[in-house]
């Protein structure tokens, strides 16, 4: 009998043992978790309805949401996709639903349905679950096995699994081994801004919007969502996603522009507002609206020191090129970040030169293998850092 350990109890970590233990039924396969708890991310991950994964299943669609590891995971996403973690989920009695943006949930729309599922297909399987099991050192042997150093023990593992998501603290002792290391900076974060554009506007949102970051080749087109805070939405967390490293080296200090009528040029949107003063002279400013949620374009309009009472007829030159400057390219400046609701994702992590992808092995360390969010790897919300840790496991259940 081998004895198989995994490092981490997180979503990575529940679904290797899963697998490893039903691949290979004679060996011992054990979770090392060092808190009391487990499956904290999937607890809370899509406001605690877990975003299981997501409806888009060719890899080369796939690799489309990931800004970190998208090469490398197209053959990966061959052997593994969503459709098999559907299969998979409705094999251990969780079916799942389609919402209208793609992204899946459980059928029941509460994590516990898959932090339930996990728990008792490792019991179903005979996986230990230690709990509040602290590794504190990694040894390979002299015959290739692994000696791991708890606070409480020592255990010797044939196949050492590594499923730590985003730990600093293991980082910095993969790191020490020899592991080379993508220095780890936040991802999927939402913008803070104070503006008076934006006070007591809370809640509204823009269909379609494009975005660029000032000094920068970043830019990004969707919906925009305005907050206590200043600005979320998907147009935001793509362009913190793919700018990560960017934005970090600014220290989040930067300004944004933003095209919120989507047109192409600045004279198209200027057109926009001639045609609706030739159309409407006699309608008061207040009743514009030129494609804009109604409490954004007053917002706008006082910002533009423009009288809301005014007709549209009287509306001058000057004031046009404003409002126009205003919808084709406000300018907010960005003083920080926060972290996009609990659903925190890191860039950075284990680089992917480390690990034979076929197989999920170091390339450095015989038996051991790495999952989920360890490796530098990350994507745009949506199911997508949660399928790279079920593909990534259910090949290293494979090789093992």
């Amino acid at each position: 009998m081998r004895n198989i350990l995994i490092i981490g109890g997180g979503a990575a970590g529940f679904f290797a043992a899963i697998n490893i233990a039903q691949q290979n039924p004679d060996d011992q396969v054990t979770i090392l978790e060092k808190t009391n708890k487990w499956l904290q991310k999937v607890k809370i991950s899509g406001g605690g309805r877990c975003n299981v994964t997501n409806h888009r299943s060719k890899p080369s669609d796939l690799v489309n949401y990931y800004p970190r590891g998208a090469k490398k995971l197209y053959k990966s996403f061959e052997r593994f996709t969503t459709t098999d973690m559907v299969a998979w989920l409705e094999a251990h009695g969780v079916e799942t639903h389609i919402e209208a943006d793609l992204r899946m949930f459980p059928i029941s729309n509460s994590s516990q349905t898959i932090i339930d599922c996990f728990v008792k297909a490792s019991n179903d399987h005979g996986v230990l679950i230690q709990r509040n099991a602290n590794v504190t050192e990694l040894r390979q042997m002299s015959d290739l096995r692994w000696e791991v150093t708890t606070l409480d023990e020592q255990l010797i593992a044939d196949k050492l699994v590594i499923c730590t998501g985003s730990s600093p603290h293991f980082w910095r002792k993969l790191q020490a081994m020899g592991f080379k290391i993508a220095n780890p900076v936040p991802s999927l974060f939402t913008f803070n801004i104070e503006d008076d554009r934006l006070q007591g506007l809370s809640g509204i949102s823009f269909s379609n919007c494009s975005i660029k970051i000032a000094s920068t080749k970043l830019e990004e087109s969707g919906p925009l969502l305005i907050t206590h805070w200043g600005l979320s939405g998907p147009a935001i967390l793509k362009l913190s996603a793919h700018g990560a490293r960017e934005l970090a080296v600014m220290s989040y200090k930067f300004d944004v522009m933003i095209n919120f009528l989507g047109y192409t040029t600045y004279e198209e949107t200027r057109d926009l507002l001639i045609s609706i003063r030739a159309e409407s002279p006699k309608k008061n400013m207040s009743n514009i609206l030129p494609e804009l949620p109604k409490r954004y374009w007053l917002s706008l309009l006082r910002h533009c020191e423009i009288d809301t009472e005014m007709k549209m007829g009287d509306l001058g030159k000057k004031a046009i090129n404003k409002l126009t400057e205003e919808l084709f390219q406000a300018k907010f400046s960005v003083s920080g970040k926060s972290t996009f609701k609990e659903e925190f994702v890191t860039c950075g992590g284990v680089e992917l030169s480390e690990v034979n992808m076929e197989t999920m092995e170091s390339r450095r360390f015989p038996n051991l293998y790495l999952s989920g969010e360890v490796l530098n790897i990350d994507a745009l919300t949506g199911g997508f850092n949660f399928q790279a840790c079920w593909t990534s496991s259910w090949i290293i259940s494979r090789s093992v």
